[in-house]
């Protein structure tokens, strides 16, 4: 963990030196929702007809994504993608801020992959409602009539662990990576310990967040599926 965090400071410095100290995490999550608003309006205000070499980055970007999430849910997918997008920007930010001397990644907290897993969940059912209607309950009951009572059992603890499979496995890679960060900077130094980790940091902070983003699609194509 860095030795030093900068919105813990100011937070001490206005009086909620207490709360910064007991909640690092949430501090850096709303630093970094704010600051994806702000950066989200500004890129609003600044799309035109001809666009920049900016904006044609973004395109290709955002654009790919969308692709690569239709391919796997179908056309009639694309009506999640906001949603599954957003998951994934706010994840690699929050992921990547970490890299940033005085920056904690909050994501480094199991409190903020549950905040990112469990409507997750939620939301993949009620998609199954919205696309099935009560029929939905046949996704919990399995092909044989007779095994029903002990399959929707086992389909509801395997619903109720994607919670922990998506909040625990972003939480150990990021809280793995603060801590041998955190190892090299009382080893070596602040300067020079840190630059072999830090290329390694990006590609977990980006495959983690993808991972996420994958496991999310995947969940919401299940529930749009008919049952078998």
């Amino acid at each position: 963990m860095h030795p030093y965090l900068f919105l813990v400071k100011l937070f001490e410095a206005i009086g909620l030196g207490h709360f910064a100290h007991a909640y690092p995490h949430v501090i850096y999550s709303w630093f970094v929702m704010i600051m994806l608003i702000i950066l989200g309006a500004i890129a609003a205000k600044s799309i035109s007809l001809v666009p920049t070499k900016v904006q044609n980055v973004f395109e290709i970007l955002i654009s790919g994504i969308e692709e690569f999430m239709v391919d796997l849910t179908g056309e009639e997918g694309r009506w999640l993608f906001p949603i599954v997008a957003t998951i994934f920007i706010y994840i690699v930010v929050c992921n990547l801020i970490g890299l940033v001397p005085g920056f904690l990644p909050p994501t480094a907290s199991v409190n903020t992959t549950l905040s990112c897993a469990i409507p997750v969940v939620i939301f993949t059912h009620v998609i199954g409602v919205k696309y099935h209607g009560v029929k939905y309950i046949k996704h919990f009951m399995g092909p044989v009539w007779w095994l029903a009572p002990l399959i929707f059992i086992i389909e509801i603890i395997g619903h109720a662990a994607r919670i922990l499979s998506l909040s625990i496995r972003l939480f150990g890679n990021m809280m793995g990576h603060e801590l041998v960060l955190g190892i090299l900077f009382f080893l070596a130094g602040v300067f020079l310990a840190p630059l072999p980790i830090m290329a390694l940091g990006i590609f977990v902070a980006v495959v983690q967040a993808f991972v996420f983003f994958l496991l999310s699609i995947m969940y919401f194509a299940g529930a749009m599926e008919h049952a078998h």
